[in-house]
């Protein structure tokens, strides 16, 4: 069984750790196997908690991370245990890049130029934010794993309701800003994409540009990649 069509796929068995919400309800952490890998999903096993087509879960392959859709499951029985199909979700790296034989690696002018679509890039860095639900005096203190000036992926294994309202406070070098935020999407297990709805266009984009100096290195693939074109 197949879970990426016709990607090409290389035959390795990597040691991943994966994590999310088990059909049971019950968040899950462990480590795991993939093996035949593409630049855009994987085959695991080894997976210890039974899953449902359609979750999302988290990936991880030494120090990178990604989530992704389970495409697939079936138990594979005692030796492989629940053995799963997944695909990165879009606009997520590809965790195993490194391993990948030439011909089968990620193609950098594209995936740049989807980058590029967005409004706001987004910046894959560590990006330290407060949470606050206004139905809760508790805030949540959270880093924030890829950010723009448009809103962020949070990590959390109880991530909040779709559709709820937040305050969202940051700064921006000596500036705070405490924009109204609305949690998007949500993988349960996983994390919560969060979009800043209450922050003006122009704080937007002077945001964005405090996240273009943090982490050069995306803006200058931006700019390379729109002047070779």
């Amino acid at each position: 069984m197949a879970a990426q069509g016709s990607a090409p796929r290389a035959t390795l068995d990597l040691k991943v750790k994966v994590w999310g919400m088990a059909a049971n309800g019950q968040t899950f952490f462990q480590n795991a196997m993939a093996q035949n890998v593409s630049a855009t999903g994987a085959c695991l096993y080894g997976i210890e908690h039974e899953l449902k087509v359609g979750d999302v879960i988290g990936v991880q392959y030494e120090g990178k991370k990604a989530r992704c859709k389970v495409i697939w499951v079936v138990d594979a029985g005692a030796l492989k245990k629940i053995q799963a199909g997944v695909q990165l979700v879009a606009d997520q790296d590809c965790p195993w890049t490194t391993v990948l034989p030439t011909d089968m690696m990620p193609d950098e002018r594209t995936m740049q130029r989807q980058d590029n679509r967005r409004k706001f890039a987004r910046h894959r860095i560590s990006f330290p934010l407060e949470l606050r639900d206004e139905r809760v005096n508790t805030p949540l203190r959270v880093n924030a794993t890829d950010i723009s000036g448009n809103g962020c992926y949070v990590e959390t294994v109880m991530p909040l309701e779709v559709g709820t309202t937040l305050r969202a406070d940051f700064w921006m070098d000596q500036e705070r800003l405490s924009p109204t935020a609305i949690v998007r999407t949500r993988d349960p297990g996983v994390g919560m994409g969060i979009e800043f709805i209450g922050l003006p266009e122009e704080s937007k984009k002077r945001f964005q540009a405090h996240l273009d100096k943090i982490d050069p290195g995306m803006s200058l693939a931006a700019k390379k990649t729109e002047s070779s074109e």
